[in-house]
């Protein structure tokens, strides 16, 4: 049967994703949907989808709409803390899930970077292990601040209800992070996957906080290699991987 990912990217926008979930779908011969959240890169948003615990109901009813089963949702960024809230929401639909550099949750010592007042050039600094390579579009991050602003809240981006609340996720859960992310730190990652019962944590070094554009070939192994052993852990296990490397 052929796998179905739903991939939720963050405040990047929809393109941050786009060239990911190509190669998902091509390499692991899966079904990719990879949806703009309503807001973003100037599409519409209904007035009732005005937080991320809405938008995660928002794509429990777009799972429902398509009738598709065993689900792997992976966010990043805010993509990962709707991921986490769908889990929540128990829809029998959604199998597992991946967070990606996740934000949401509040941990102390840990804070998420101050994202609505950094310049582009300091979110492209936070962003990846190797900035100069990126460049950050200053029109496109301006319009998609808006929407963010909405969902996650300006400017501290988390619900200090979360962290306790994953206590509940029913699913496989994989953390991913990446070690030179200056948005969230992976001491953030680490509390983050602790939270989770029995989620598996992965630290990929050499990568920032978008790990699908600068490190995809990290990314893709840990996701793949994770979705077919199908894990059932009992505590969050630890791996660090370099970009030359897989699981």
């Amino acid at each position: 049967m052929t796998q179905t990912y739903l991939l939720l990217h963050g405040g990047a926008g929809p393109q941050s994703v786009a060239a990911f979930a190509e190669r998902l779908a091509a390499e692991a011969g899966a079904r990719v949907l990879a949806p703009t959240h309503p807001g973003f890169d100037g599409t519409e948003r209904p007035a009732h989808i005005d937080s991320v615990r809405a938008l995660a109901a928002h794509y429990r009813d777009y799972l429902d709409e398509l009738g598709v089963r065993d689900v792997t949702v992976i966010g990043n960024s805010i993509g990962g803390w709707i991921a986490a809230e769908l889990a929540l929401l128990g829809s029998p639909r959604v199998a597992r899930i991946v967070l990606v550099d996740a934000v949401g949750v509040e941990v102390p010592g840990h804070p998420v970077a101050d994202f609505f007042n950094l310049t582009p050039a300091q979110i492209a600094a936070a962003s990846y292990y190797e900035p100069q390579k990126f460049a950050v579009d200053p029109a496109r991050m301006a319009g998609n601040r808006t929407a963010l602003a909405v969902y996650a809240g300006e400017p501290s981006m988390v619900d200090p209800t979360l962290l306790a609340r994953l206590q509940g996720v029913p699913n496989p859960a994989l953390v991913v992070w990446g070690d030179s992310d200056g948005i969230a730190d992976s001491d953030y990652g680490r509390a983050f996957a602790e939270a989770i019962p029995g989620a598996r944590f992965v630290v990929l070094e050499r990568t920032g906080h978008l790990p699908q554009i600068e490190n995809p070939d990290g990314l893709l192994d840990v996701v793949r290699g994770w979705v077919a052993d199908a894990p059932k852990a009992a505590h969050p296990l630890t791996f660090h991987l370099t970009p030359e490397e897989g699981l």
